[in-house]
C-alpha cells in the first residue's frame, strides 16, 4: 500500500481519502487476547459506527487507533499521519469514562478541554458561551460541573471535545447514560459535523443508533472483526421478508408460495423469492385469492448482527442495553 508522506498533513491530504487505516491491529493484556487482527478503512467526512457488546473489544480498538496505547501487532494511520500524537490538535476524543473536574464552571471546563488541544483559552471562553447558548444551556454556563445533571454535564464534554473544531472526531458510547430527548439531539449533532466535513468514528452497543447515523459499520466480537462494510450490504444478507395477507385460505394458488412459507390464520410470511414477486402475484391474481394485503420488509441491522455475529454476541448486546436502561 502506497502512503503519502506525513508532510502531506499540513496541507490537509490523507492517503487515498481515508481518515483511518488500520490493518492486523492486535492487543494482548496480561496475555489475554483482546484484539485479534483488526482491519479498519473509514473515509474521510464519513460517520462510521464500530458496533458490539461490552468487552468486544472497541474501546481498545479505539484506543490504538488515537496512539493512547500501542497495538503489539499491526500498523494503523490516522489523516494519513502514522504518529496520531503528533496531530492530535486536530482530533477530538470523547472517552467512555467521562471526567471533568467538579469545580469548574461549565463553560471553564470547555475552554479548559480546548486549551489541551491548542486552543488559546480565551477564545475557548468565546465557543464555550457560544456553544452553550446553541446547545440550550446558556443557563448552566456558569454553574459548577457538580451542579450540572448527568446528561448536561455529558452536554459539556462533549463540546469540550468539539470545540477546537477537529477534523476526526472519536466517540466512545456517547449515548450511554443519555436520556431519549438528549440521545435525539447527539444525533443531530453528529450528523451537523459530517455535513460539515468532520470525520466522527463511535463505538456503541445500541444498533438503532449506527443503523439511522451511519452509511458504513465495523461489527466486532470477541475481539474480531467479522464484518466490515456497508449497512445495506450488511442487511442484504438475509432475504427480505414477505408478507402476504388473502381473503381465502386455500386454492390452488397456495403452490405457488415458496415451500418455507408460515402461516397464521390467513396471514403467509416467506423470504422474497429469488425472481421477486412478479410471478407469485399472477398466480395468487388468477387462483382467486383475494389479495388483503402484501408487503416487502428488508431485514434491520439487528438481524444482520445476530447472522454475522451470532446468537451470543447480539444477546450481550440486548444484555448491555437492557442494563443501560434500568441504570
Amino acid at each position: 500500500m502506497k502512503h503519502l508522506p506525513d508532510s502531506a498533513i499540513g496541507a490537509g491530504i490523507s492517503s487515498h481519502g481515508l481518515a483511518i487505516e488500520a490493518r492486523g491491529l492486535v492487543k494482548r493484556f496480561d496475555g489475554t487476547l483482546a484484539v485479534d487482527g483488526v482491519d479498519l478503512f473509514v473515509p474521510e467526512g464519513a460517520i462510521y459506527g464500530v458496533l458490539g457488546p461490552n468487552g468486544a473489544g472497541k474501546t481498545t480498538t479505539l484506543r490504538m487507533l488515537l496512539g493512547i496505547i500501542e497495538p503489539d501487532e499491526g500498523e494503523r494511520r490516522i489523516l494519513g499521519h502514522s504518529r496520531p500524537q503528533d496531530i492530535a490538535k486536530v482530533i477530538g476524543y470523547l472517552p467512555e469514562e467521562r471526567g471533568l473536574y467538579p469545580s469548574m464552571k461549565a463553560y471553564e471546563a470547555i475552554a479548559f478541554m480546548g486549551a489541551l488541544r491548542g486552543l488559546p483559552i480565551a477564545e475557548g471562553r468565546r465557543r464555550a458561551r457560544i456553544m452553550l447558548e446553541e446547545n440550550g444551556l446558556e443557563h448552566a454556563m456558569e454553574r459548577q460541573i457538580r451542579q450540572l445533571s448527568k446528561g448536561m454535564a455529558q452536554t459539556v464534554q462533549l463540546l469540550g471535545t468539539l470545540v477546537h473544531n477537529p477534523r476526526l472526531v472519536v466517540l466512545d458510547e456517547p449515548f450511554s447514560g443519555l436520556d431519549a430527548l438528549n440521545q435525539g439531539k447527539l444525533e443531530i449533532l453528529i450528523r451537523s459535523l459530517a455535513d460539515k466535513g468532520t470525520t466522527v468514528i463511535f463505538s456503541t452497543h445500541v444498533i438503532s443508533h449506527a443503523e439511522r447515523l451511519c452509511e458504513n459499520i465495523a461489527i466486532i466480537a470477541g475481539g474480531k472483526v467479522p464484518y466490515a462494510g456497508n449497512v445495506d450490504t450488511a442487511r442484504d444478507r438475509i432475504p427480505a421478508q414477505v408478507r402476504l395477507e388473502t381473503r381465502n385460505t386455500d386454492g390452488p394458488w397456495q403452490a405457488a408460495l415458496p415451500a418455507n412459507t408460515q402461516k397464521e390464520g390467513n396471514v403467509w410470511t416467506f423470504p422474497l423469492p429469488d425472481n421477486g414477486v412478479e410471478p407469485l402475484l399472477r398466480a395468487l391474481i388468477e387462483g382467486d385469492a383475494g389479495i388483503l394485503s402484501l408487503s416487502i420488509e428488508r431485514a434491520g441491522l439487528h438481524d444482520a448482527f445476530v447472522a454475522i455475529a451470532g446468537e451470543t454476541a447480539a444477546s450481550q448486546l440486548k444484555s448491555d442495553t437492557a442494563v443501560e436502561m434500568d441504570e
